[in-house]
């Protein structure tokens, strides 16, 4: 997000960094908790992936027997 800001006012032909503070601000906000909601979409699918996968190995336990 602040990033973008960035390249906003290079783009505009503004100093990069000293214009639009509040702009840079709220887009580093915003790019933070989008940030944050994604991660946590991402750990909710690989845990639901991983419970229904160690579900499938609990009720099939003779396809999952230990080589010896």
């Amino acid at each position: 997000g602040w990033i973008s800001a960035l390249m906003d006012n290079a783009f505009n032909q503004r100093p990069i960094f000293g214009a639009g503070i509040h702009r840079q601000v709220l887009l580093a906000t915003l790019g933070c908790v989008v940030g944050y909601h994604l991660v946590k979409r991402a750990e909710y699918v690989h845990a639901k992936v991983d419970r229904e996968l160690f579900e499938y190995i609990r009720h099939h336990p003779a396809d999952f027997q230990p080589t010896g």
